[in-house]
């Protein structure tokens, strides 16, 4: 008596559950639709699904044994599935085998894995997709949202404090559907560059204008922050380039949840010699050091 179903599956008539269950989860993966694009692919995971749903069923194991392919008026399989055209497979089995629950007790149609025979959430198709996001340099130092478009549908994604280039973020169900199952979205983020700061691991570098006079004589000056706006204490002598340090305003890191260091750099701003006062000028010129009076 030909048993053309466990020929699907590539198993011997004698296979055990196991076996059968092997043989199906290797032959779903090499022909799943998303996965093998040939033609022929999609009706033979069809198949593969049907003869599973039948062989991993006690009852209807024991029914398609004692029957065999006479079931399909002794054609194999493959040839009586190809012949119920845009039939629904699944219905038409379903009426043959009894039982108004569905084939194992899976979604309707073939490619159902939510249950039943299909052992939990296997089969499913990969549905992550991968994506990548560009996020503002202050955002990724600070944390936020940020909104993404992605398939026709808007949303914000939490940011955490401290990301770095080529780090991802995981969203969960925001990837492809399929049959009740939807995936993640897994964004690969990329930072901005910012024309105001440099950032060094978790320390930053940033430019910040002082006057010639608080320069040469000392004095306080504002300076802005990614956090706050902070009194600066410049001392006298200060050099072009001169950094100062302020402790816990870089970048949190992720792990420790300590901040990097913030480092301003002098950028010492030199008057025009046409605004400045006549006689100081003239006295700037008389008793500066140089070349002409060393």
């Amino acid at each position: 008596m030909s048993k053309s179903l466990y020929d699907t599956l590539g198993v011997s008539e004698g296979a055990n559950a196991d076996e059968i269950k092997k043989a199906y989860r290797r032959l779903a993966r090499k022909y799943h639709p998303d996965i093998n694009k040939e033609a022929e692919a999609e009706e033979k995971f069809k198949e593969i699904n049907a003869a599973y749903e039948i062989l991993s069923d006690k009852t209807k194991k024991v029914q398609y044994d004692q029957q065999g392919d006479s079931m399909f008026g002794g054609q194999n399989f493959h040839d009586f599935a190809n012949q119920q055209g845009g039939a629904n497979l699944d219905d038409i089995l379903r009426s043959m085998f009894g039982g108004g629950g569905g084939m194992g007790g899976a979604s309707s149609g073939f490619g159902g894995f939510s249950s039943g025979g299909f052992g939990g959430n296997f089969g499913v198709p990969d549905l992550d997709v991968n994506a990548r996001i560009t996020i503002p340099f202050n955002v990724a130092v600070l944390g936020g949202k940020h909104s993404v478009n992605y398939a026709g549908e808007s949303f914000d994604v939490k940011v955490p404090a401290g990301i770095k280039n080529g780090e991802k973020l995981r969203i969960r169900n925001k990837g492809k559907s399929y049959q009740g199952e939807r995936g993640d979205m897994i964004l690969v983020v990329e930072v901005s560059e910012s024309p105001e700061y440099k950032r060094e691991g978790n320390d930053l570098t940033k430019n910040i204008d002082i006057p010639l006079k608080t320069a040469l004589f000392g004095g306080k000056g504002k300076a802005e922050t990614l956090y706050k706006e902070i009194t600066l204490k410049v001392k006298a002598g200060t050099k072009n380039n001169q950094k100062f340090r302020v402790k816990e305003y870089g970048v949190v890191n992720r792990k420790t949840g300590v901040k990097g260091d913030l480092y301003l750099k002098a950028n010492i701003i030199l008057p025009k010699v046409d605004d400045l006062d006549e006689d100081l000028r003239k006295l700037m010129e008389e008793k500066l050091p140089g070349e002409d009076n060393a």
